[in-house]
């Protein structure tokens, strides 16, 4: 593709994602009004998990405790069966309970708006910080996610070996006014139909700008 196909591009994913299922991270961002607290915990529960799974430990556990104060209340093993199945269930437990202290602690009980603090946070990653400042906080931060990566090397608009080096390529070309949406448009159309196996691009509306398949998908049919 060329870099301005992304303009292309965008408005029409924008459009044909609206009629897909939103994800969680949205979701519990729409149901608790922007609660910054929750966003982030719901956003450390999603790693390595699937929507709807995190959906449902995200609301059992915030049925228990939805701040800081609350979670410091219950016990490890507590929270441990309140999310369980979610991916890595133990480690994602010990660390709820670690960044709920230091947000009392260390932030005034008030989780932190920019990505550098974020980061001290006990297994807040780029990608946490990211969607955190994104979605509770509406500013300006690229979360990149394996679909979002997948996604963009698809296309051809960035070529990168991991989620970092992608955030850090769209950061220098991604145009700001897709900043906050990027994320959010990818992950639905990569759930949906560009998925990471057998992608559907005889259904994809914007396939004549990829390069995947240009090269790809048409020589293998």
């Amino acid at each position: 593709m060329k870099d301005n196909d992304i303009h292309h591009i965008m408005k029409e994913l924008i459009k044909v994602t609206k009629e897909m299922p939103m994800p969680v991270v949205t979701e519990i961002k729409i149901i608790s009004n922007r609660d910054a607290y929750k966003i982030l915990i719901s956003t450390m529960l999603s790693l390595r998990t699937k929507d709807p799974t995190t959906r449902d430990a995200s609301m059992r556990l915030f049925e228990k405790a939805g701040n800081p104060k609350d979670m410091l209340k219950l016990k490890e093993d507590e929270i441990e069966k309140l999310i369980y199945p979610v991916g890595f269930y133990k480690v994602k437990a010990k660390n709820i309970l670690e960044v709920s202290k230091m947000i009392l602690d260390d932030f005034d009980g008030k989780v932190p708006d920019e990505i550098d603090e974020l980061l001290k946070l006990k297994g807040v990653g780029r990608k946490v910080a990211n969607l955190v400042v994104t979605e509770a906080f509406d500013k300006d931060g690229i979360c990149v996610d394996t679909h979002v990566h997948r996604i963009s090397n698809r296309f051809g608009y960035v070529n990168t070996k991991n989620p970092e080096e992608t955030e850090f390529a769209l950061r220098d070309k991604l145009p700001k006014e897709y900043w906050k949406v990027y994320n959010d448009t990818l992950v639905v159309y990569g759930q949906n139909l560009c998925k990471p196996i057998s992608p559907l691009c005889s259904k994809c509306t914007v396939s004549k700008y990829c390069d995947y398949f240009k090269n790809e998908y048409k020589k293998s049919r």
